[in-house]
């Protein structure tokens, strides 16, 4: 792959900002996070607030002035999702658009979300996602795997769980190992919108700037990465523009590397409280599927997404006016006990009637669900081929899962051998 000649990422302004301590203090360490859902869900289906100024106590800056409604239930959670022409994406220009900008295909709606996400469609076919699989996940799984395999301990989390996706897309991206570790500071950052807004815009500014010169560049002298890959897709000769290429990339890092790394991180907790459930699909890999599947269900890889309201409507009786943001809590609706029985329990083998959507639903689900699942199902694969014996150390603290949004366990202390 050809990375010899990259564009230049400047720092943030505020140089000595440390995001990696701001998103600790952004999502909390709740550790009742459901039960306090739940206990709020019981009082109705549609609550007043943002689920964020519910656990902190303080305003989103990004929403500063906005009516805001939480949709707690998974019925209504499915409607508003399913319904695009009430509930719009909107709302992320007003989050997520103020720092990862606004052709990001999150933050657009039809007719251009439609026609745009024809073409992602086409450059993430499952024969193209597959061939990433191989080419370039499973040797980054291999690498970190490598490093612990002998030892006879690890922690899953602080070694390789927090690394491998991450890695994933600097490979995608072509990027060297100069640049990697100002590109995260500056990635991270641009997620912090909701309390430290002026340096999450001037990361998605700087991020940009790096990204719309990489995309050019790629489209003069194309290689083999994913970059040359979305600025050539086509489909009836129309190509994605320029902008619409940069803001996916500014998007990649949270949507791609951060909830695949916690997703990983808590489905692997999940399986390592319940060691019946790990020694099942140890011996029967067939079962990774319906692992993944659950684990993200009982751990949503991001806990809400927004829809503004395009019209004064009423949901489960309470009235919401136009321009005003709906919160659609995806971790509330997939630990609906309406729909899933015992909710809380992680069990690979229950009913599946009932499909959560932990990735969302409707005409914005998640494109990059399926190369998500794939990094998953080659991390799991990896582990218990490599490491017999799997287990948590008993001489170690029992994880526990923290946060109200981007959750995750702090440290996975497993034996095995």
């Amino acid at each position: 792959m050809n990375v010899a000649v990259l564009p230049k990422l400047s720092d943030l302004n505020d140089t000595s900002f440390n995001p990696f301590v701001a998103e600790t203090l952004e999502y909390g360490e709740f550790t009742d996070t459901y039960e306090r859902l739940r206990a709020l869900r019981r009082t109705g289906d549609v609550q007043k607030g943002s689920i964020y100024s519910f656990f902190m106590n303080k305003e989103n800056e990004a929403l500063r002035g906005v009516t805001t409604h939480m949709v707690l239930g998974y019925d209504l959670a499915a409607m508003v999702l399913t319904d695009p022409v009430t509930y719009t994406n909107e709302a992320f220009r007003r989050t997520l658009g103020q720092s990862f900008g606004e052709m990001s295909l999150t933050m657009l709606d039809a007719p251009e979300h439609t026609r745009y996400r024809r073409i992602f469609q086409k450059a993430f076919l499952p024969q193209v996602v597959s061939a990433w699989g191989e080419s370039v996940v499973a040797p980054v799984v291999d690498e970190l795997v490598s490093k612990f395999e002998k030892r006879g301990s690890a922690d899953l989390l602080q070694e390789f769980t927090r690394f491998y996706p991450f890695q994933v897309i600097y490979k995608q991206l072509g990027l060297d190992e100069e640049a990697r570790k100002l590109f995260q500071k500056i990635a991270v950052t641009q997620t912090l919108y909701r309390s430290n807004l002026e340096n999450a815009i001037d990361a998605g500014r700087k991020l940009g700037d790096f990204l719309r010169q990489l995309v050019e560049q790629r489209i003069e002298r194309p290689t083999d990465d994913l970059v040359t890959h979305l600025a050539h897709a086509e489909v009836e000769g129309e190509r994605l523009p320029v902008e619409v290429v940069v803001c996916f990339f500014r998007q990649l890092l949270n949507a791609g590397g951060d909830t695949t790394y916690r997703g990983t991180s808590n489905i692997l907790m999940g399986l390592l409280i319940n060691p019946e459930q790990l020694d099942r699909v140890r011996t029967d890999p067939s079962l990774i599927p319906q692992t993944i599947d659950e684990g993200l269900r009982w751990e949503s890889p991001a806990m809400t997404s927004p829809r503004t309201v395009t019209r004064d409507v009423e949901l489960a009786g309470v009235a919401l006016p136009a321009g005003s943001v709906v919160d659609v809590v995806l971790g509330s609706a997939n630990r609906d006990e309406q729909k899933f029985a015992d909710p809380d329990r992680f069990d690979i083998f229950r009913d599946r009637k009932v499909r959560a959507f932990p990735f969302a639903t409707g005409p914005h689900v998640c494109l990059g669900q399926h190369l998500a699942k794939v990094e998953i199902t080659r991390a799991l694969v990896a582990l218990l081929e490599r490491l017999p014996n799997l287990r948590l150390d008993p001489d170690q603290p029992k994880p526990v899962i923290t946060g109200f949004h981007l959750r995750k366990p702090k440290s996975l202390p497993v034996l095995f051998g």
